[in-house]
């Protein structure tokens, strides 16, 4: 479900998704980036220009490119393995206009464990049959081809546990990426503490998915995790 935002909208919503990870402690190092579609050159999307930190991140600081890893508004460098990573994501997929990746706590170690998310818990049941195993050695993108093999990986899906690597998600607006990668993150962090899990079946999980996550949904709750954080 698109919003339907403003290019100016999408851009508040993606300078508050920055803060939101930097709230969070995450993107310490520099390291994760969140993209957003534009709305009125959809072929392009934007990104925060490097070496400003996500709690700080204004508008200005955001950067629109083409396909082709070009600057088309905004100024600064990108980094260059996002590019890489978000461009094949969007163009291969136009119900998807955001995608989010950065390394956490608790979802880095468990992408080192190569194994898919179960539904040990009821936030889990959110990423059955919707969270792809990309099961790839190359854990810093270089090129586009990187970058090809997670969306074919990702395929219809809404998230992806990249190996040795971390946790991507994307979903039809930016507020739902983070939404998603902010409850993958606690699904992860599940699946490290507990000892000796015992799912409830892929068909419970399903039939309990609608009512845990509806794209109508996501505002109000992108909106309280902003909120909760004291972000305006």
């Amino acid at each position: 479900m698109n919003e339907s935002l403003s290019r100016s909208d999408v851009l508040i919503d993606l300078l508050r998704s920055y803060r939101i990870f930097g709230a969070l402690g995450w993107g310490d190092l520099g390291d994760g980036h969140i993209s957003a579609r534009d709305p009125e050159r959809t072929e392009c999307f934007w990104l925060l220009r490097n070496g400003v930190p996500f709690t700080q991140a204004t508008v200005d600081d955001m950067v629109l490119l083409n396909q082709s890893g070009d600057t088309v508004l905004g100024q600064g460098n990108v980094n260059s393995p996002a590019f890489n990573i978000h461009c094949p994501i969007l163009t291969a997929r136009a119900d998807l206009n955001s995608a989010a990746h950065t390394h956490t706590p608790w979802g880095t170690p468990f992408s080192a464990e190569v194994r898919p998310i179960l539904p040990i818990t009821q936030e889990a049941c959110i990423f059955v049959d919707d969270c792809a195993l990309f099961d790839d050695e190359e854990v810093q993108i270089r090129g586009i081809e990187g970058g090809n093999r997670i969306a074919q990986c990702l395929g219809h899906k809404h998230a992806t546990i990249l190996r040795n690597h971390g946790l991507l998600t994307a979903g039809a607006s930016v507020a739902s990426a983070v939404v998603r990668f902010v409850t993958l993150e606690r699904v992860a962090e599940a699946h490290l503490k507990v000892q000796n899990p015992v799912p409830i079946s892929d068909e419970s999980a399903k039939q309990a998915q609608d009512g845990l996550f509806r794209e109508a949904r996501v505002r109000a709750k992108f909106e309280y995790l902003a909120k909760f954080h004291g972000i305006e």
